[in-house]
């Protein structure tokens, strides 16, 4: 069945558009260093990234069995090594500047959300080539709740101007499907995300798509002329 007539996207970023587990993989191993910490390992990651970066610490914190008061110092450790290395050690999935440009060149207007603090997902965006894509770009700390939380998704759509019902969350997990179904807005997902373990098959969406691009197969057809 093919999708409602939409006007609008808001794509995910991590595991979505971008594979930034070697970023996290990185900052969050010279944390634990500073912090005299074990390791982790990149599945670990996998399964945990999608949340914002402060569950991702929390986690990684209970992983290693460091006490949960070590957190605001993690948190500072962790921002500063993420910075240096952020998008250094990530790259864009197959198709996705490709499903981009499909997209709009359907009249959609693109809006990135993502539950990566702004401060990181901005400069991602851009080391990555994707800034000219997107009207707007919010990350985690931009509304007073985060994914899988409807607010961001409606407040997203209120920037762009456009109904739920016809704005299209595209993205990778639970969490986006969630965020979508509470928000009114059709969802997406892509089958080569972060799903916390879990099958993306399960989560919910109304399709689930190899790639970016493929999401222009679900529209209903433009009309002749």
């Amino acid at each position: 069945m093919p999708l409602p007539a939409l006007q609008a996207a808001i794509v995910d970023l991590d595991g979505t558009m971008v594979d930034t587990v070697g970023d996290f993989e990185v900052a969050l191993g010279r944390m634990l260093v500073d912090l005299r910490q074990p390791g982790i390992d990149r599945d670990f990651i996998a399964r945990t990234v999608g949340k914002g970066s402060e569950h991702l610490i929390q986690q990684t914190l209970r992983q290693v069995g460091a006490p949960a008061d070590l957190y605001e110092q993690a948190w500072a450790r962790y921002q500063h090594h993420y910075l240096q290395v952020n998008g250094q050690h990530s790259e864009l999935f197959p198709g996705v500047i490709e499903g981009l440009q499909a997209l709009r060149a359907r009249g959609l207007r693109l809006a990135c959300l993502t539950n990566k603090p702004t401060d990181f997902a901005r400069p991602l965006l851009q080391a990555k080539g994707l800034t000219a894509f997107f009207e707007h770009a919010f990350g985690g700390d931009a509304f007073a709740r985060k994914k899988p939380d409807p607010m961001p998704l409606l407040e997203t759509c209120k920037a762009l101007g456009t109904a739920p019902g016809a704005t299209l969350m595209i993205g990778d997990s639970s969490n986006d499907a969630a965020a979508a179904r509470a928000a009114g807005c059709p969802v997406v997902l892509v089958s080569y995300g972060y799903n916390h373990g879990e099958p993306v098959t399960a989560a919910g969406a109304d399709a689930v798509v190899d790639r970016i691009g493929d999401v222009l197969s679900l529209l209903a057809p433009l009309p002749p002329g």
